[in-house]
């Protein structure tokens, strides 16, 4: 088992108020300075070929079928409880 599978247990095993704590702390625990690295991903200018033609495909059935594409609301970020 590696560290990652045991750490991965461990939160498991917690309860859901220590898991709400644990979540609170992580940017304390794992800084991740996300906004950083989604601009470094943005301005990055490698060809990604596979993902361009994914975004092609996404973007011709949108055209074909917006009815697919339903809009995201707030409501479909609320936590289910």
């Amino acid at each position: 088992m590696s560290t990652v599978d045991e750490i991965t247990a461990a939160i498991k095993g917690l309860s859901w108020k220590d898991r709400e704590e644990l979540i609170a702390r992580l940017p304390e625990i794992l800084p991740l300075d996300g906004d950083a690295k989604w601009e470094r991903m943005i301005r990055d200018q490698r060809p990604r070929p596979a993902l361009s033609a994914l975004g092609d495909e996404i973007e011709a059935e949108l055209r074909r079928n917006p009815e697919a594409f339903p809009e995201i609301t707030d409501a479909d970020f609320e936590r289910n409880s």
